[in-house]
This record gives C-alpha cells, structure tokens and sequence, in this order.
C-alpha cells in the first residue's frame, strides 16, 4: 500500500484519523464476532458503564516500519497480558491473547499507509482499549463492553525530542496503595490530569509522584516509569512498588541492559532523598521510549542531574540506541520480541 501524503517527521504526539479500526462487543456472556469498520465514532447509552463509574481500560504500543522494510511490533503479547490484569482488576471481560494480536494484525494491514517509513523518527501508536458500553444505574459492572483498537501516526512524545526535560515533585498522590496504579484504568489518568497541567502551567515537562502512604519512594511520572543510573555508570536502578504500572519498555530496558550492555540491574524501592547522587535519571514508556530528565524541581531546590540538560547521558543513550535499534530491525532481539505483521 503507498504511504499517505503525511509530512512524517512534522508530526506531533496527537491523533490523526486513520482508515480502518477494530471493533468487538462482548454481550450475553460472550464475545461475538470482531472486525474492522471505518466508523471512527462511538455511540453508546448516556448511562453506559464507562460514563458512569469510569469502567475502561487501555492500553498502547508501537508499530514500525524495519530497516529491512518489514512491519513490525514490539511485543503485544505482553500488552494483551497487561490489558488482561486490567480487566481482572475492572471486573470487565479478557480478550484473549491471541485475539488481541489478530486484531493488531488485521489493524495495520488495513491502515499500512499510515506505517511512517523508516528513519523518519515517527511511528504507528497502536491504542487497544475495552470499556462498559451497557446501561448500568446502580454500582455494578457494566452488562456488556466494546473492544476496540485504533491506529495513529505519532511523532515524539515531548517535544524537542530526547532533550532533557525539566520535571516537577508533584504534591498530590497518583495511587493509594493497594489501589489500582499497577493496572492500566482510564481513570489513574483521570487522577493525574489536574497535577499534569498544573505542571505544564509552571514549564515543567511531567511529575514526579512519590508514593501515597510515607511520601518517602520515587513512584512513577503520570505516563511512565523512572530509571536511575549509578555514578559510576554501571548499574541500572528502576523503583518498585506494587502502585507502579509495569512498563513494558522499563522490563525490556532491564533486559537490553544486562543481557546487551552488560550493566548491573535492580528493582527496589528507590527514596527520594536518593535522586540527587544519580548520574543519570530517565523516564521510560512506550511512547517516549527513553526521555532524559535534566532537573527535578521541589519547593526547597532544584535538584539538577548531573548528566545535565544539553543531551542525554551516556548510559542512557546506549540504552535507548539499542532497544530503538532491535525495535526498527538494526540489532537482533531475545527470541520473540518482534511481532512480524507484514
């Protein structure tokens, strides 16, 4: 399929609108039969689940065009694993793995006009989400759901690239413990929506949340995972908790940087007071990747890392070269990460 007439490398982390979506409804106690539809538009009961109690999961990967021309994404099965938890936390119904990924499939064979072509640092966004889309007026689950999985061609998450950011130490709490930030709900977002425009309203790029219940751990940003590199620039540190959303891209980073750099890693609770005698500090996700943090601000100072706010670190940058790498075809991947479409 020829590629549409879209200045690729002028785009911004937004939607556009795409040909083809996936559609699938689960009603009766059971799935019926998906497929594609060019109806962008949802029509649902103005007293639909998901408008009432917030009943929707979601979830978000990457679709690339390879160095050798072949289309490709960056293990789905852990997103419909993930999608998965969600739906066990909502109360909402499973769509299987193999489902999901022939729903990928059919998706960008309908849509590889969109796919931007290689090397020109934009990428296909794959969002898959289910929601409560049955009339529900007492607190319960929602009678019947849509799947639904739709594409978009996206630039850079934050703008100027991989150029440090400036963040802000967030005095609000992204999720209590023993809630629901370890999935990913529609409405963890919701919550963090106010903090992150207050944010951008200061100039800062993202937050950092700390965690709920001592205000003492590094938790997470609103959309991504932290990563800490060690003065000495041989270890690898990402924070763990069970409020954190297991990021696919911080799991495979921990991996490239073990099994491909040869670096020492660690999970483990992280304190705050920790963060200054780091080298390096990332945020790390599907849709940035890597990003370098260059400063963190609190109300008493400036925290400012010592890789600085001109270019991102060293490590960071091996890092990130190399898991961009395996994603676009350039270095060989662990068995199963690369999802061949076409």
């Amino acid at each position: 399929m020829e590629k549409k007439d879209i200045k690729w490398s002028e785009i911004g982390f937004s939607y556009i609108k795409t040909d083809y979506r996936y559609s699938r409804i689960w009603e009766n106690g059971e799935w019926k039969e998906g497929g594609l539809t060019d109806k962008a538009d949802v029509t649902i009961s103005e007293c639909a689940g998901v408008l009432q109690y917030a009943q929707t999961g979601f979830e978000g990967l990457k679709v690339y065009e390879t160095k050798n021309g072949d289309i490709v994404a960056f293990r789905p099965d852990l997103n419909a694993h993930r999608l998965q938890d969600t739906c066990d936390r909502l109360i909402m119904p499973k769509i299987s793995t193999e489902d999901f990924i022939d729903a990928l499939d059919r998706l960008v064979k309908a849509n590889l006009g969109y796919v931007p072509p290689y090397g020109s640092g934009a990428t296909l966004y794959i969002r898959p989400f289910i929601y409560g889309c049955g009339p529900v007026i007492g607190v319960a689950p929602s009678p019947s759901y849509e799947f639904r999985m739709f594409c978009t061609p996206v630039g850079p998450y934050f703008k100027g690239g991989v150029k440090p950011i400036k963040i802000m130490l967030s005095d609000y709490d992204r999720a209590a413990p023993h809630g629901t930030g370890n999935i990913k709900a529609g409405l963890n977002y919701a919550m963090s929506l106010y903090p992150g425009e207050y944010a951008h309203s200061q100039g800062f790029s993202e937050n950092m949340y700390l965690d709920a219940a001592t205000r003492t751990y590094v938790e997470e940003t609103g959309g991504a995972n932290f990563i800490f590199v060690t003065k000495d620039g041989k270890k690898i540190i990402t924070p763990k908790s069970d409020s954190i959303l297991p990021s696919i891209t911080r799991r495979s980073l921990m991996v490239v940087a073990k099994e491909y750099l040869g670096l020492e890693v660690e999970e483990r609770p992280v304190r705050f007071d920790e963060v200054p005698y780091f080298a390096e500090v990332g945020l790390c996700g599907t849709a940035a990747v890597i990003s370098p943090v260059g400063m963190i601000h609190t109300k008493t100072k400036d925290i400012m890392v010592p890789s600085g706010m001109d270019e991102m670190g060293p490590v960071l940058t091996k890092l990130r070269n190399t898991i961009t790498g395996i994603q676009m075809g350039e270095i060989e991947g662990p068995e199963g990460w690369v999802h061949k479409i076409c």
